[in-house]
């Protein structure tokens, strides 16, 4: 039997999931990605991140890098459940002009967004400033968080990072990869074929951690187990998702790697999501 904890968090991904398909029904969103991260998501922002919602800028709190900064939705969604914003304003603001919530993370428009992305593989250089700047010259116990699509992985940019993150010793830094096989032109294998990412990290020095990233209490698990923040060797969590996961029609289809649905297809996604017992709530 699920543990309460569980069970909850399944819930909630089901919320936010149904929020996503709702606001898809008004904007077109980043629908296939959102759905893949979004038991991720809810983990780290509805169970394991420290973070006061009180003050954004709290030094004591977890930082958090959307680098796939094209999640955004999802994240507006993540924090308005914690308690940062009324659900209400991520419907009535998303990608509006003088909003508050952008198409991409945008730090100068939602005070709880750490920093601005989009421009994919910029997101794990910058947390690597961060967290030597919290391990090196603070000495903080937080963490980093990052939040990484796969298709991001060719970027050259990763790669300097990630030797840097092993040379500085930043055991305060967990990367998930959004492993779904699928990028906006279609399926990673065709245009960068990337081979086993996990190993790939292993190579460079980093802990790596596989997992099931459409199972809560698979992810649970990879939390819990992380090693301290004041270890010395970086981790990655290769998340192993399906694009448009709980969506049968979305599912592994590159079209709906962004996009607007119709009301009858909102009732269908609503419907397949349901059958499959919502986030693995059977």
């Amino acid at each position: 039997m699920k543990s309460k904890i569980i069970q909850d968090l399944e819930n909630k991904s089901l919320i936010i999931k149904t929020n996503l398909l709702n606001l898809a029904t008004k904007e077109s969103i980043h629908i296939g990605g959102d759905l893949s991260s979004a038991d991720i998501m809810t983990v780290l922002w509805q169970y394991k991140i420290k973070y006061n919602i009180e003050d954004p800028k709290d030094e004591n709190r977890d930082r958090f890098i959307l680098s796939k900064g094209h999640a955004s939705a999802l994240l507006n969604f993540e924090q308005s459940m914690l308690g940062c914003f009324k659900e209400e304003l991520v419907y009535s603001e998303y990608a509006k002009d003088g909003g508050m919530f952008a198409m991409h993370a945008c730090d100068l428009k939602n005070p709880y967004v750490e920093v601005s992305t989009g421009s994919l593989g910029h997101g794990l250089p910058i947390a690597c400033g961060i967290a030597m700047g919290l391990k090196l010259k603070q000495n903080k116990k937080n963490y980093v968080y990052v939040l990484m699509g796969d298709g991001e992985q060719s970027e050259g940019s990763v790669w300097e990072a990630a030797m840097n993150a092993v040379k500085y010793k930043l055991g305060n830094l967990v990367v998930f990869i959004d492993n779904n096989n699928l990028e906006a032109d279609g399926s990673i294998n065709d245009i960068t074929s990337l081979g086993d990412i996990g190993n790939k990290y292993k190579a460079f020095g980093w802990n790596v951690i596989n997992i099931n990233g459409n199972d809560i209490e698979s992810i649970v698990n990879a939390v819990d187990n992380l090693p301290k923040s004041d270890s010395e060797i970086p981790t990655v969590v290769v998340a192993h998702t399906i694009k448009g996961c709980g969506v049968t029609f979305m599912e592994n289809n590159v079209r709906w790697h962004a996009g607007k649905i119709s009301q009858e297809q909102y009732d269908m996604a609503i419907s397949s999501l349901q059958n499959k017992g919502g986030a693995n709530n059977e």
